[in-house]
């Protein structure tokens, strides 16, 4: 069973069973995986390098998957704008969010689980974006869907696929959640 996030002298520390870990490193896998850039082929390669080096992307479009546009927001009610802001931010937002998903994956392999303050921080955020598309999965549009999906905590009573999924947005957020109380507390001490 897995043990919270705790403040140490030397970061944070937690404690993973090999299917929590595994179940935390694939979602981070799908979730990394959804936000390839659009112009990225399978194998990697990009439309046009020079744009990949400067990080603007050419005619961007709103996501169609909703837990992608729920990653990438629409920055302006202004189409124009919001467009624009779009071609010069996406690659980066996505790279940032991706690199930090990577983090997530590699150091979930380890049960004793040992993050500095900049892996906490990339935790913090990846785990949030995992929480995001669950989130959208879920259909959790507000705060009666959320509580609907927080009472779902019993895995014997579990009996579908969405009920599967609520335990597995339950344990994401007492993840994060944890993480969070953790740095909280690291400021706390700072003070």
């Amino acid at each position: 069973m897995a043990r919270p996030f705790r403040r140490t002298p030397g970061g944070y520390t937690a404690r993973f069973e090999q299917p929590e870990r595994e179940l935390i490193r694939e979602l981070a896998e799908d979730v990394r995986a959804l936000l390839r850039p659009s112009d990225t082929a399978a194998d990697g390669s990009t439309v046009d390098p020079l744009e990949a080096l400067v990080g603007i992307t050419e005619n961007p479009t709103i996501p169609e998957d909703s837990a992608v546009a729920r990653l990438l927001p629409v920055a302006s009610s202004d189409e124009e704008s919001a467009a624009e802001y779009r071609r010069y931010t996406e690659r980066d937002l996505r790279e940032t969010k991706r690199a930090n998903l990577a983090m997530l994956a590699l150091d979930i392999e380890s049960s004793d689980l040992r993050l500095n303050e900049e892996h906490a921080r990339a935790w913090a955020a990846a785990l949030g974006d995992i929480r995001l598309v669950l989130a959208d999965r879920l259909q959790i549009t507000d705060e009666e869907r959320a509580d609907e999906i927080g009472t779902i905590t019993d895995a014997s009573q579990v009996t579908n696929n969405e009920e599967y999924m609520a335990m597995v947005y339950n344990f994401i957020s007492w993840v994060q959640d944890s993480l969070m109380l953790a740095m909280i507390e690291g400021l706390d001490e700072e003070e």
